[in-house]
């Protein structure tokens, strides 16, 4: 339990462990304690001499260093206090889900979100426990999916909780002939090169490998060394050996894992993955360790090698499942937790789950992409923002309009460079730095900057998350203030506030472009919506804890009651909210076209890449089209609308928001989008029931939380 804040000898040297009567709530008895730690003692050995008492114990405690180096058992990650569960032990699964069983039985809760399901020594078979013991609840998955990743087939599941969605339906709004004069700003600043991102990320993997996850591959090693020990036919192997291309094949592992299960036949895609991971690793070792690496494919993939028959015993399975939680592990932390902290290129696309080397996505394969996930998971879930974010949707809006103004947003860079020179640390690091002035475009609106307190905790978050020149475990205090001081001065600065000022005007039609459209596309693609705390308005919101902050529903209740009555909005946040509350209102009248097991979903033709849309239908027939501008920089450059047009299905079709009618057909963008860069409409003849839903709400809907379609 590598808990102690220095080495054990300096710790009892220093008499910081005690031994104390137990806690009354604990009952008779005594207890370790370590400043706020207190650990039980094994009974019978309170008597002992304290060194001899820790020996004695069922955990040893141990230096926290220590954890990085020699572990002997699954954590959460790096955090060694966080002790894994095996879940697939039939009495620990009883243990650890009776409560959550208890609040399905009961009705209190309806459907479950599985939180990193690939650290599980067996996600399928976890998932199957957990649908046979509930009865089939509805069941997504936080799985974080490579873009030309899909989910097993096998796993019974509604879907996941919705990355693979987010980033498509953000990226949509990204411009890709912003790439390059991004790159260009980005180079300057950073020294990074737009096709940089592999090789950061693969020094970003080999850091985790190597300092906090060192322990994991090391175990990882060492399982398969004495599995060569027990076999003659194995035993030239050598540890070294198989350390460095244990290594090697995990961090070319290039997603969370490759699913082989313990005693089946690897699926032939895993095998094509290990197998090219393999070849990746290769390159990075010695030709001589061919033969180990070669070994260990073998082991990680269950097939037989070494002497005739050994194959599926007890040591083998452990290889293999624990490989496969090694690789999800390093990638989290690797990619997720550091790559997605150092790359700057345009920071709207590190995000959870995200996928920046795509940096844009085209109409068609958004379209292309949602019609796979209606056939595949209809009942998948989609998002904007979640507790885990590294940064919410409004923010990534924002930051990701820089993509369409590219050179505007680079000469900006340059004046607030100028205007802050004086303020500027020698030593500041380019890519905090590039950090810095993005974060300042996501979160500066017409109400001005951030507030100190966030943004200054923010960058030090990031920074410390990036492990560049300081972390988490080696804090750089002098280094840290400075930054402090330096992003405090840029929100003070008169000269900044005029420039940003000026910047808010300028991209207040794309912002509020993105802002809406993403929204919109989010509640109508397929699946269910999940609206997180306070997001149905805009809000400016960083990593947690910034995004868990509470939401004052108040002003929320009273906007929309005032919107209800007929009046306009008088900002951004209350369009985004009444876009929202139509959207919701309408997805509870008609929940079979979203999520119903007739439901599907029809691309729409339009005359310009200016525009997406497409079509929920109910049995084959169109119930509601979702019409979104994209890019509008770029359109306006060009003219605007002019003739370009949408086919609409037949029939006569109702704005949700504005209640104007158009007809099925071609209808002209510029009428239709008169009014809102996002438009839905809803077939006029809908149901009467449905209608009378529709209105009925409007006191209760800005407290809805979780899916669209009971919100």
């Amino acid at each position: 339990m590598p808990i102690l804040g220095a080495r054990i000898g300096a710790v009892l040297a220093a008499g910081e462990l005690t031994l104390e009567d137990a806690p009354e709530q604990a009952g008779p008895g005594k207890v370790l304690r370590y400043y706020d730690h207190v650990l039980p003692v094994r009974e019978g050995t309170e008597s002992l001499p304290l060194t001899e008492l820790l020996d004695r114990q069922h955990y040893r405690l141990a230096y926290w260093k220590v954890a990085d180096e020699e572990l002997n058992y699954r954590r959460f990650f790096d955090v060694g206090t966080l002790v894994a569960l095996r879940v697939e032990e039939p009495e620990v699964f009883q243990a650890t889900h009776a409560l959550v069983l208890e609040l399905l039985e009961q009705g209190l809760v309806d459907g479950l979100r599985i939180d990193h399901p690939d650290g599980l020594a067996d996600p399928r078979g976890y998932l199957r426990n957990l649908e046979q013991a509930t009865g089939g609840a509805w069941t997504v998955v936080e799985k974080i999916l490579e873009p030309d990743e899909t989910l097993p087939r096998d796993w019974p599941t509604a879907g996941t909780t919705g990355y693979d969605a987010a980033w498509r339906i953000g990226q949509i709004q990204i411009d890709l002939a912003g790439a390059s004069g991004l790159g260009a700003l980005m180079s300057e600043l950073t020294g990074d090169a737009v096709g940089d991102l592999p090789a950061l990320t693969e020094e970003s993997k080999r850091e985790i490998a190597t300092t906090s996850l060192a322990a994991e591959v090391e175990r990882l090693a060492h399982l398969v060394a004495e599995e060569c020990r027990a076999d003659v036919r194995l035993r030239d192997h050598t540890l070294t050996a198989i350390r460095e291309c244990v290594r090697e094949l995990v961090i070319a592992c290039d997603r969370y894992r490759a699913y082989v299960v313990p005693g089946e036949q690897a699926p032939t895609g895993a095998v094509r993955l290990v197998e090219e991971w393999a070849e990746h690793a290769a390159k990075r070792l010695d030709e001589d360790r061919a033969e180990t690496l070669a070994l260990v494919v073998d082991l990680v993939l269950g097939r037989e090698v070494g002497s005739a028959g050994r194959t599926h015993d007890r040591r083998r399975a452990e290889i293999i499942v624990r490989f496969q939680q090694v690789c999800g592990a390093v990638m989290a932390k690797g990619v997720e937790d550091t790559t997605f902290y150092r790359w700057t290129h345009l920071t709207a696309l590190t995000e959870v789950g995200g996928a920046p080397q795509k940096f844009a996505v085209a109409p068609d394969e958004l379209h292309s992409w949602a019609g796979a996930i209606q056939r595949s998971h209809p009942a998948t879930m989609t998002l904007g923002s979640t507790h885990d974010s590294k940064r919410g949707e409004d923010v990534r809006a924002r930051i990701g309009v820089l993509s369409q103004l590219p050179e505007a947003w680079a000469d900006l860079v340059h004046a607030l460079r100028e205007a802050t020179d004086d303020a500027r640390p020698y030593l500041l690091a380019g890519r905090t730095e590039n950090l810095l002035w993005q974060t300042l475009a996501g979160t500066w609106t017409k109400n001005g900057p951030l507030a100190a307190d966030r943004f200054t905790a923010y960058l030090v978050k990031a920074s410390r998350e990036a492990k560049e020149w300081t972390s988490w475990t080696a804090q750089n205090t002098a280094g840290e203030a400075s930054l402090v001081e330096l992003a405090e001065h840029v929100l003070a600065s008169p000269e900044v506030a005029e420039l940003m000022t000026a910047w808010v005007a300028r991209t207040a039609e794309p912002v509020r472009t993105a802002t809406l459209a993403t929204k919109a596309l989010q509640l109508t693609l397929p699946g269910v919506a999940d609206v997180y705390q306070g997001t149905e308005t805009t809000t400016i919101a960083l990593v947690d804890p910034d995004n868990r902050r509470p939401v004052d529903v108040g002003p929320l209740r009273e906007s929309l009651r005032r919107l209800d009555s007929g009046a306009r909005p008088t900002s951004l946040g209350e369009e985004k909210l009444r876009l929202t509350t139509a959207i919701l209102r309408l997805r509870r009248a008609d929940p079979e076209t979203f999520v119903g097991t007739a439901a599907g979903y029809v691309p729409l033709p339009t005359s310009t890449g200016h525009a997406v849309a497409f079509a929920r239908t109910q049995g084959g027939d169109a119930r509601v089209c979702s019409v979104v501008a994209r890019l509008p920089v770029s359109l306006a450059a060009a003219g605007g609308w002019g003739e370009s047009t949408v086919v609409l299905p037949e029939g006569t079709w109702r704005d949700v928001v504005s209640g104007t009618e158009h007809e099925g057909g071609a209808a002209r963008l510029a009428d239709l989008m008169s009014d809102s860069p996002a438009v839905v409409l809803a077939l006029v003849d809908a149901p009467a029931a449905a209608e009378a839903e529709i209105e009925d709400d409007s006191e209760d809907a800005t407290e809805a939380r979780g899916t669209g379609g009971s919100a």
